[in-house]
């Protein structure tokens, strides 16, 4: 990468090695280059595509493949602005919507939540802990109201495991259909206002999977200024999965809170990424891309996908919810917890929230699925009107990343600009929520 002219490495090498070491590196990345007539860049980039060219040989046979009629007039469909958007939308309604949101946060999580952990395991739970602990401390880790069975196993088993795997699923096929650089193409002219090349699509996506993961894919991006962007709008606008789902399940019975929700989010997306666009110094985004032909996914690797996304979930999120309630117990046994919550409680309080409404935003930091399906659980026992539904739902997608979106960004874009990004959505979220619920309440929108 030095010897290509990779200016991030470059700058990466002399932050790390210092200045002295690093004007040694760059003399003889000079003189390397005194060498030959043409730039190291394009001879490296002459020898990749020679090695990668080498392997598809090693590894693939080619034959003629016969294109129906029908399937031409599909791949044309999807490139063509007037069908192509009306496409996507039946896409998203029936892909995102129908399959993750009313079949995955609904049916299955209604049958596992309340069926099999609200009936079966937790009731079993508490009765054996009741019986043979005696330590009042130890029953609350285990069992109760926030333990780590009762409560992070059921979450992440119950709620966040069915909506996972049904976008996980969808994703795949998506995937495997030949039509994600097909968005992508489509999508370039639109994020082209905030900033964004249609290459952003694939990280925004997926962002909707896990926002950690796509904070990690950014790095795909050409230019800095395109990563730093695409960061702002995954920390700030972009419901993970989990998070997605449990609201789409809250409100896909009540239409006109659903739109509101998805008006003030996306209102907020695109003035956060027209702001970035402004403000953030850099060139303008360039795309290209390949398009590959349609084609019918094949099960195996649909399933292989979801296999594999699935066990990164068994191995990497669910026990952050075990770990999150092991922080809670010990945030409870302290008082700690009781002293933030009482410090959310004021904010809460100010966008029209009842007060029980700070646990769901302080364990929305922890995991935004674990906040959603805070909220969730006060929705179905009724404390929350259709108005203060919305408000919390809008606050809750805006507010801070979790904790390891948080790790992420730290990671990709710096201390600075993690701290920078968090802090903003904190604001945006609080105020878009005290805004929202002063009109609400004004008019009399929502019953």
């Amino acid at each position: 990468m030095l010897l290509s002219g990779a200016r991030d490495v470059h700058a990466l090498v002399r932050r790390t090695e210092g200045r002295e070491c690093y004007e040694r590196i760059r003399r003889t990345v000079e003189r390397a280059a005194s060498r030959y007539d043409m730039p190291l860049s394009y001879l490296i980039g002459l020898e990749r595509q020679e090695r990668a060219d080498l392997i598809v040989r090693r590894v693939t046979t080619t034959g003629l493949r016969r294109v129906s009629r029908a399937a031409r007039a599909l791949d044309f469909l999807t490139l063509f602005p007037p069908a192509a958007i009306p496409l996507l939308l039946l896409v998203l309604y029936f892909g995102l919507y129908r399959f993750v949101g009313v079949f995955g946060a609904g049916t299955v999580v209604d049958f596992l939540e309340r069926r099999l952990f609200g009936k079966v395991v937790n009731p079993v739970v508490n009765a054996f802990v009741t019986r043979h602990i005696d330590s009042v401390a130890l029953r609350e880790l285990v069992a109760g109201e926030y333990g780590v069975i009762t409560l992070g196993l059921r979450y992440s088993v119950a709620i966040v495991l069915p909506i996972v795997g049904t976008f996980f699923l969808m994703f795949s096929v998506l995937e495997d259909t030949g039509y994600l650089p097909r968005l992508a193409l489509m999508a370039d002219r639109a994020f082209k206002l905030i900033g964004l090349s249609g290459r952003a699509v694939i990280p925004i996506t997926l962002g909707f999977g896990c926002g950690t993961m796509a904070t990690m894919v950014t790095r795909t991006l050409e230019t800095r200024r395109e990563r730093t962007i695409a960061t702002v709008l995954l920390a700030l606008a972009v419901p993970c999965s989990a998070q997605l789902g449990v609201i789409l399940g809250m409100l896909a019975t009540r239409p006109r809170a659903l739109l509101l929700w998805a008006g003030v989010v996306g209102a907020a997306f695109l003035a956060a990424g027209r702001a970035s666009s402004r403000f953030l110094p850099g060139e303008r985004p360039v795309f290209y891309m390949e398009v590959p032909p349609l084609r019918v996914p094949v099960v195996s690797n649909v399933l292989a996908k979801t296999f594999t996304r699935m066990k990164w979930y068994f191995v990497e999120v669910m026990p952050l919810f075990m770990g999150a309630s092991l922080v809670i117990w010990i945030g409870r046994m302290t008082g700690l917890f009781q002293l933030v919550l009482k410090g959310l409680e004021v904010p809460v309080k100010l966008i029209g929230l009842p007060p029980e409404a700070a646990f769901a935003f302080l364990f929305g930091f922890f995991r935004r699925d674990y906040g959603a399906a805070g909220l969730y659980d006060l929705a179905r026992a009724g404390k929350l009107t259709a108005s203060q539904l919305v408000v919390a739902s809008v606050a809750l997608t805006l507010f801070v990343p979790c904790v390891a979106q948080f790790a992420m960004m730290w990671k990709e874009r710096g201390w600075r600009a993690a701290l920078a990004i968090t802090g903003v959505a904190l604001a945006v979220a609080f105020a878009s929520g005290y805004v929202l619920n002063l009109i609400l309440t004004g008019t009399g929108a929502l019953p």
